[in-house]
């Protein structure tokens, strides 16, 4: 999107949802061989929240939802399009959106997931951004929602303190003054896709007991290359996004980078020569929810009044894919 054009798409309603169940490194401490002093390093992570059993992705995505709805003051019945970003589906098919749609009890509008895991809410704002200024879509409701803990090998320490649960959501509707979408920024690599990934499960390795024994359903990580390329990317991505908005990092008044370890958040911020006041972060309280994180900690400094009116921030992610976004945006 051109920064000097008029239209632009902002979020006029916000609201997130975690689970009750809070899983501290003490926890983890009788789970696997691990230390809060290990995991607080390596990853700033002191807890994180725990779906319960009978809580599928979509279940947070409603709470998120009608959290967000009351904020925007706005019913089921205002919005046209539901998007879910995950990469913990409910189910294959349907979407996670449909589901979504069913606990709303919305009329036929169209409902789809998006797959862009720790990018998918950046994704998933670039996309409506399209359909509303097209003319396609007035008003979406845009859910980013991850169980993480159901895809997670609780006997594998360096993936088991990573990962947490929770949702969140946004109302989208084209801007009716200066404030909004600035500009965006996105790419992936499939070459890179077997460096973090959920192997079992789905067509490329179909679910059988020989599946099952050897743990093919959890997510494997290798963390050095994740970190590598994490940090190259978001740095990337950022750049390009401030620079497409014809701004500087001097402008940047906030960076909302993907809370998925305190050495990559810091690393990123230094790359842009953002002081480390100017980044935020929450990472210590829910641990990696992938795409859930940005939409979270832009309603968190929301909610709590850090952000003003005027203010530029800049959301940046990376995730598996691998997938990597940023979106500047003006409060």
């Amino acid at each position: 999107m051109n920064p000097k054009q008029d239209r632009r798409i902002k979020i006029v309603g916000s609201g997130y949802y975690v689970p009750d169940k809070v899983l501290t490194n003490a926890d983890l401490e009788k789970m696997v061989d691990t230390s809060d002093e290990w995991i607080t390093t390596r990853s700033g992570i002191k807890e994180r929240r725990i779906a319960a059993p009978e809580q599928a992705s979509s279940d947070l995505a409603l709470e998120a939802a009608k959290r967000a709805l009351d904020d925007a003051g706005m019913t089921k019945d205002d919005i046209d399009l539901i998007i879910v970003c995950t990469a913990t589906p409910d189910t294959a098919f349907p979407s996670t959106a449909c589901w979504v749609q069913k606990g709303l009890g919305t009329d036929h509008i169209p409902a789809l997931d998006i797959g862009a895991a720790c990018s998918g809410f950046l994704y998933g704002l670039i996309v409506s951004e399209s359909l509303i200024l097209s003319g396609t879509n007035k008003r979406i409701l845009l859910i980013a929602t991850e169980s993480l803990s159901k895809i997670t090998d609780w006997e594998d320490r360096t993936t088991a303190v990573l990962f947490g649960d929770g949702a969140a959501a946004a109302v989208l509707e084209e801007s009716d003054d200066d404030s909004g979408i600035l500009s965006h920024y996105w790419k992936a690599d499939g070459n890179l896709a077997e460096v973090l990934l959920q192997p079992g499960g789905g067509s490329r390795m179909p679910c059988s007991y020989a599946v099952v024994d050897e743990k093919m359903p959890f997510l494997r990580m290798r963390g050095n290359e994740v970190f590598k390329h994490a940090i190259k990317r978001m740095g990337e991505a950022a750049a390009e996004a401030i620079a497409k908005a014809g701004l500087t990092h001097e402008d940047v008044d906030w960076l909302i980078p993907h809370q998925a370890n305190i050495r990559i958040i810091t690393a990123t911020g230094k790359r842009l020569h953002i002081p480390d006041e100017k980044v935020f972060v929450n990472i210590h309280k829910y641990g990696n929810t992938s795409c859930v994180t940005t939409p979270t900690a832009l309603h968190e400094m929301k909610e709590t009044g850090m952000l003003k009116q005027g203010d530029i921030i800049v959301l940046v992610a990376f995730g598996a894919g691998f997938t990597w976004a940023a979106i500047t945006y003006r409060w």
